[in-house]
């Protein structure tokens, strides 16, 4: 089915009120034998599966919202949503539902939301409509409590809504405002406060419809400025018009699309900003307003995908070297936005969103930006570098696989990402933080993808260790030369303790890469340089470093560490700590347990034959001394292999019961 008027994506809420993406199809109504009923049915676009099979109940309440939408509760805690591509394709199915529930089609909702109780049953027999107040000056408080006493009661709150909808009554209501604010009737202005914020709390998408139209959406964030709880009035309309500037960083042709931008943004600032913090009672009856600015972004972003000449644009501006800063900055940072606001699409969009902004070259042109001086453009660009690698980390170890074969190794975006995180300004390292995060992403081979003809792991870590590792480990062998850290200032103790970490996770998931790394550059010995640090947090990164490649149990490990007398350090430590009961001295003991415990015994002998001395004394825990005990025992049995033949003869023999001669 290729018609376009009955395309539409299957939407489902989840557990935290977020909307999930099902996919993309067709949809079609008929009879289902199976569900005994009229049936909606869409099926995918890609491989006409099902992907969804609903029977259009006679009691279920449907709502159409913004045109092309149709939401409905399947079943408790189980709410759905088809969003059309064209307006006349939601017309038609929702007049078949409306068919099959006996309604007329130009409601919005087909039934009440809520089981009404029978005080209510019995209000709604006796009077079918609520009668609102004439919208009147004089009669603000009356309006206000109206709108106040109708919305603890679902039924109440309905009838509000449709003699709303029905009267044109908002637009009156805004020309009061606008009375109010020429005569400078602050009483009147704090009722209209209160009257707007309680149809917000109606969460109805037709009153959303009129409120954020171009003509009446700065006049209600103007109601929403005069709170009766402040003393002073708030400037939101001011901050709107004179302090947010809409840059047009690129021309936008698409009129609906500027509208919807702009609608989009205010909106937002009315839900962020503007509301007070709702109540956990108010905090459903929002949920109308989220799903709005949701499915707006949407549609935002499949806009502006969709408009190649503008992606075209922007991206020969972002590269081009004549392009002055403001203006680039102005691109990044327009990047960064269309970036943030495709985290509404799910995984299979966003992937297609993102593999439409690599096809026009955004990672090549992440690089051009990332190499210029201006720190607020490098920012934003790492932000937009961070969506890309955290949605799909294998198009970004590809293209940089890719640009090793075409470049010399210093210029390739992996390494300048490092360098970015070795040369952070910031003394926090706030960047450093969030660059080690991706670096991490990069490098973690439960999201590679396995071929059948090679591994991806394979391929990148093959790479990673020839072109990049000596530029992530510069700083760590720059400042341990000596017997102990050359620069030992807070900063460089937070860049080599987020260093430690990443290698820490590499001995953790990289197994024969990172073994031959750390014998071949003795990268061990270099990192316990780190215990003899001022700083304790960085002696413990060095300690839980070993303490990672200990827990291995590789023999391999073990003979270098054997060969170069590499528990020295750690026992220095442990010795140069005294008797202080710290997180130091734990960590070192814990060390040394797990090498009693596992009965590791090429590390056993090692540490009694060489640090006995200096650690017999030591009582306070017995690990020092059941290390001993291993060790002897071991010893007992070179010396006498027979011994263990004949106690496992007597253990046979004790538990294998009497026999008879």
């Amino acid at each position: 089915m290729t018609d376009t008027r009955r395309r539409v994506k299957v939407y489902t809420l989840n557990e935290d009120r977020q909307w999930d993406d099902r996919g993309t199809g067709h949809v079609s109504s008929g009879y289902v034998d199976r569900l005994k009923g009229m049936s909606l049915l869409v099926r995918a676009e890609s491989d006409g599966s099902l992907l969804l099979e609903s029977k259009i109940n006679p009691n279920t309440a449907y709502q159409k919202q913004q045109d092309t939408l149709i939401v409905w509760s399947e079943a408790e805690n189980y709410d759905l949503a088809l969003s059309f591509q064209e307006k006349a394709g939601c017309d038609e199915i929702w007049e078949k539902i409306c068919q099959v529930q006996g309604k007329d089609p130009s409601v919005d909702i087909t039934q009440d939301l809520v089981d009404e109780s029978e005080e209510e049953r019995f209000e709604d027999m006796s009077s079918p409509g609520l009668e609102l107040p004439p919208c009147e000056l004089s009669r603000l408080e009356e309006i206000a409590e109206v709108v106040a006493s109708s919305l603890p009661s679902p039924l109440r709150r309905e009838k509000l809504a449709l003699a709303l909808e029905n009267e044109g009554y908002i637009k009156k209501l805004l020309e009061l405002f606008h009375v109010c604010e020429d005569l400078e009737n602050i009483e009147g202005l704090h009722h209209l406060y209160e009257i707007i914020k309680g149809i917000f709390l109606l969460n109805r998408t037709a009153l959303f419809e009129v409120m954020f139209s171009e003509d009446c959406i700065m006049d209600i964030i103007g109601c929403l400025e005069y709170d009766p709880s402040l003393s002073v009035q708030r400037k939101h309309r001011e901050f709107l018009t004179k302090t947010a500037k809409f840059k047009e960083v690129i021309p936008i042709s698409d009129l609906e699309l500027k509208q919807k931008i702009h609608q989009t943004y205010r909106v937002q600032y009315i839900q962020d900003v503007v509301l007070p913090t709702p109540s956990v009672f108010e905090e459903n009856m929002l949920s109308t307003l989220h799903s709005f600015i949701f499915f707006n972004k949407v549609e935002i972003v499949g806009m502006l995908q969709e408009d190649e000449k503008f992606l075209t644009e922007l991206f020969a501006h972002l590269t081009d070297e004549a392009t002055d800063d403001e203006k680039r900055q102005e691109l990044v940072n327009f990047l960064k936005e269309f970036c943030a606001f495709s985290q509404t699409l799910q995984p299979q969009n966003r992937d297609a969103f993102f593999k439409t902004l690599s096809n026009m070259g955004i990672l090549p042109a992440l690089e051009v930006i990332l190499g210029m001086d201006d720190p607020q453009v490098r920012s934003a660009a790492t932000d937009i570098f961070s969506y890309l690698v955290e949605y799909n980390p294998s198009m970004v170890r590809e293209f940089v696989m890719q640009e090793a074969q075409q470049n010399d190794d210093d210029i390739l975006l992996i390494n300048l990402i490092i360098e970015h995180m070795i040369c952070d300004s910031d003394p926090e390292l706030g960047g450093a933080v969030q660059l080690t995060g991706l670096l991490r992403t990069l490098v973690d081979p439960d999201n590679m993808l396995a071929t059948t003809s090679k591994t991806e792991k394979t391929e990148f870590l093959g790479f990673f260790y020839k072109h990049c590792m000596h530029v992530l480990t510069a700083p760590l062998l720059a400042n341990t030369t000596e017997e102990k850290p050359s620069k030992d200032d807070f900063q460089t103790a937070q860049l080599l303790a987020l260093i430690l970490e990443l290698l820490t996770f590499c001995v953790e998931h990289h197994t024969y890469h990172i073994k031959n790394y750390i014998i071949n550059k003795d990268i061990l010995r270099r990192v316990l340089v780190l215990m003899s640090s001022l700083h304790s947090f960085l002696a413990l990164c060095a300690l839980r470093f070993m303490r990672k490649i200990v827990g291995l149990k590789d023999e391999f490990y073990n003979r270098y560490i054997v060969k170069s007398f590499l528990f020295e350090p750690v026992v220095k430590a442990f010795l140069n700590n005294g008797s202080r009961y710290n997180l130091l001295n734990s960590a070192i003991i814990e060390i040394f347990e797990f090498v009693r415990v596992e009965d590791v015994k090429s590390l056993t002998a090692h540490v009694i034959e060489n640090y006995w001395k200096a650690l017999e004394d030591v009582d306070y825990v017995q690990t020092f001394k059941g290390l001993k005990l291993r060790y002897d025992q071991q010893r007992e049995r070179q010396d006498n292999p027979k011994l263990d033949s004949m106690r496992s003869i007597l253990r046979n023999h004790r538990y294998g019961g009497m026999h008879a001669p």
